[in-house]
Order: structure tokens, then sequence, then C-alpha cells
């Protein structure tokens, strides 16, 4: 499928659209979600979705980050809307991965925009000093020689993410209004935090907070339809490259189901077994 770039966003718009995904990646990987996420984003787009996919450059204010995906899609979704969908109003859906996640939340509490649904994948609110470890090492150092660290140094071992990892529940809790939300976490993931916003959201949306674990890890949302092309002669190592294939493509496989259902029950039916 083609993309285009359009102000300040990459595009991938199948031939008759029928609703829009905006997608936010993860904090190291965001840069580039037309490479990153190619295969994800091009199979929402074949079931029907016009995706528009802003990159951004971590920052500790995750506010302003916010704010800064959200001006930059405004400008995708005047252009769809009067371009290719020529209409006022088609549902729209947010699609994030990890920090992309964060990055919904505070756009769906403290933006007035509508939208049908979210999607979060691998949702995670660690503090900076679990984030970075860097800051984790300078913390641990300042504990052991604390009187020696000069006075302005030392705001920089207290650097934390805006709004912090308290914050972001609390104002999750009061001003979140998307309703239709679908959490998605991986049992082999390490630092998944989702059935934590799944019980903040179950609070607020009860009956419209659905929650799912699936095969895979936090890398999965990255994943690719992998091909192993084995040499010519078959080896151990080829019939372990099959294997490993095997299961990366199914852990996939079944996050595009799963997002897919979710999106429209009717075309799951549709997608290959």
């Amino acid at each position: 499928m083609e993309w285009r770039e359009l102000g300040g966003n990459w595009l991938v718009v199948p031939e008759r659209p029928t609703a829009m995904i905006h997608f936010l990646g993860g904090a190291f990987v965001a840069a580039a979600p037309q490479i990153t996420y190619r295969s994800l984003l091009e199979h929402l787009a074949e079931q029907g979705y016009a995706v528009v996919a802003t990159p951004f450059v971590n920052t500790f204010d995750h506010e302003a980050i916010a704010r800064q995906v959200l001006r930059s899609f405004l400008r995708a979704e005047e252009y769809l809307l009067e371009r290719v969908f020529r209409r006022s109003y088609v549902p729209l859906y947010g699609v994030g991965h990890s920090m992309g996640c964060k990055l919904h939340l505070l756009i769906g509490s403290r933006s007035s925009q509508e939208r049908a649904g979210n999607v979060f994948l691998s949702f995670n609110n660690y503090p900076a000093r679990r984030s970075i470890p860097f800051l984790d090492q300078m913390s641990q150092f300042s504990t052991q020689f604390s009187s020696q660290i000069p006075p302005q140094f030392a705001p920089l071992l207290n650097m934390e993410f805006t709004p912090s990892p308290t914050e972001t529940y609390t104002l999750i809790e009061r001003q979140y209004q998307v309703r239709r939300n679908l959490l998605i976490r991986f049992a082999m993931d390490d630092i998944d935090q989702t059935r934590s916003l799944a019980d903040v959201l179950t609070r607020r949306f009860p009956d419209m907070t659905t929650l799912h674990t699936l095969g895979g890890n936090h890398l999965t949302p990255m994943g690719q339809d992998l091909k192993w092309q084995p040499g010519a002669t078959f080896t151990p190592l080829d019939a372990l490259g099959q294997f490993m294939q095997q299961g990366l493509n199914r852990d996939f496989i079944q996050l595009k189901r799963t997002i897919t259902r979710w999106l429209n029950p009717v075309a799951a039916f549709n997608l290959p077994k």
C-alpha cells in the first residue's frame, strides 16, 4: 500500500475507507511509525480504515507531546474529511502502543474530540527512574554520595514525567471521556501495566471496557509477517527458524484479528484463519 506524508503525519488510505484510525507508537520507535509498525497499520488499512500515524520525539513533558500530536492529527483529519470522505463526520478510533497509550489517554482526558473508541496495546505508566536506566543509576549514586553532589545538579536526579504516573491515573479517573475501550496485554510482556489501566477504566465505564491477554511480548505490535527461507539442504537450524516463525506469526495474526473483531465484529469473519 502507498504511504504519504501530510502535515507531520504518515497516512495510508484504502480506496473506500469507512472510518479513521489515529495511531501513536512506543517511545523509542514512534519517530517512524510507517516503518516500525508497517504491517499492523497496513492490515488496518486493508480492513477499510484510513490510518493516520503521527510521529513524535519523546521528552519528559508528555502533556506537551499529546498536544503536539493532536494538532498534527487534526490537520490530517481535516484533509481526509474534505478530500477523501467528503463529509463532516466519520467514526474515529485511537490505537496506541506503550507510550502511545498514555498519549491517547491524555488526549481523551484533555480534549473534547469525539471518538468511537480507543485501543491500548501494552500500556505502561512507569516513573522516569524506571523508564530511563540512567536516572535510576544516578538516583542510586546520589543516595550513596549525596553530600558530594553539587546543588545545581540535584534537580536532575528528581526529574519526572508530566504528568507523573499517579497524576495520570487521577486524570483518567476524573476526566477521561472515551467510553468504549479495548485493552490488550501480552503474556510474555514484563513491563506491561495494562491490568492497572483496566481497573481504572472499568470503574469509569464498567460496561464498555474489554481486556484481552494474548500470546506475545511487548514488541508483538511491531511484528512482521515473517517468512523463513530454508537453504538447499534442510537443517536443524531451518527447523528452529520455522518453529520460531510460526510462533511469532501466530501471535501477530491473533493480535490483528482481535483488533479487527473489536473494531468491526462483522468484518472479522472475513479474515483468513
